[in-house]
């Protein structure tokens, strides 16, 4: 297995990823679109630009929590998009593998190979043809919204004010670009590795929060700036106090006026102080921390969605399936299934 391309280029992707997880071969380009729909728990919509071409369709996959990377061989020309419903969904990074992919995505174009990345964001659109009718081999890595939210926080001391965009092309030759395709290459040999130690959940999460930090410090976004601008200062004593409140009651009823009471002010000035430092009300925090704890004991356990939710306070299971939704960009039942 080789670490580096042609010389000058960029270096080499594993030539054969994830070879341990086939999901379909097949002469019929709707077995791969079906396919592709399933691995990425039902986020993105994927379509046809033109007749369905004959040939040879593999994917090979991986889904966890957090993120799914998928390998497609094919020459069939698609249109991904966010699945209908879904108000936030994932990030996307799409890697050659072999061949060459003309790639456009919210009026921006390039040509994805080994040297150049795609970086779609949550709602695009993506059109990807193979340049001259080739079989062009290429990984697409599915990252959470929030997992891009909770590393930008673990960076600047706060979570985003709004959606991070990534610029769409990213540039593997450069040095920080060579360490995203490190890292990416890093969790496919470990998701190829027959080590026990390696298939833990969380190494695995490990290794992606690694890629993702990696990612938002390389590829230029919509808030670079705050980077450059380091940590946020330390939280005041009446964030602190309602934080803690909020972790050590989150299987309760949590009020907002029982969050200010913990914190030792007034509603009004508390909800002005989450939403300067935390850029979000404190109920829609408590929602929010509510769900990711749900989302990860569904996947850790087999109980029920129904009695998780419950476990964690959640009171009426219709509007949770809704917030869960929106945050996760799939419903508890989704989440479930890949368990």
């Amino acid at each position: 297995m080789a670490d580096n391309g042609p010389q000058g280029g960029a270096p080499t992707i594993v030539p054969t990823p994830l070879r341990n997880h086939p999901i379909t071969r097949s002469q019929n380009p709707a077995d791969l679109l079906n396919a592709a729909t399933r691995l990425f728990g039902g986020s993105v919509a994927a379509s046809p630009l033109a007749e369905l071409c004959d040939g040879d369709h593999e994917l090979r996959g991986v889904a966890a929590h957090d993120f799914a990377v998928g390998y497609f061989a094919s020459p069939l020309d698609v249109r991904v998009a966010s699945a209908a419903g879904r108000n936030r969904g994932p990030y996307f990074i799409n890697i050659g593998v072999s061949g060459a992919i003309s790639a456009s995505c919210g009026g921006l174009r390039a040509t994805l190979d080994k040297a150049t990345a795609g970086i779609a964001n949550p709602g695009d659109i993506q059109e990807l043809r193979p340049l001259r009718g080739q079989r062009s081999r290429f990984l697409g890595l599915r990252i959470d919204a929030a997992l891009v939210d909770q590393e930008f926080a673990a960076l600047t001391g706060r979570p985003p004010v709004s959606t991070v965009r990534f610029d769409f092309a990213l540039d593997l030759a450069k040095p920080k670009g060579r360490a995203v395709r490190l890292l990416v290459r890093s969790l496919l040999e470990q998701l190829d590795s027959e080590d026990p130690l390696f298939q833990r959940a969380e190494l695995q999460r490990s290794q992606l929060r690694c890629l993702v930090t990696a990612l938002l410090l390389a590829q230029p976004h919509s808030h670079t700036g705050d980077l450059h601008d380091g940590p946020a200062p330390g939280y005041p004593r009446s964030l602190r106090a309602a934080l803690a409140f909020i972790e050590a009651n989150l299987t309760e009823h949590i009020g907002l006026d029982a969050i200010a009471r913990a914190a030792g002010c007034s509603t009004r000035t508390l909800t002005s102080t989450f939403r300067d430092r935390l850029g979000l009300s404190p109920m829609s925090y408590v929602r929010n921390l509510r769900l990711d704890r749900i989302r990860e004991d569904i996947l850790a356990s087999t109980d029920p969605v129904g009695a998780i939710a419950y476990r964690w306070g959640v009171a009426h299971l219709g509007r949770f399936a809704g917030q869960y939704r929106d945050r996760f960009a799939e419903l508890p039942s989704d989440t479930a299934a890949r368990r």
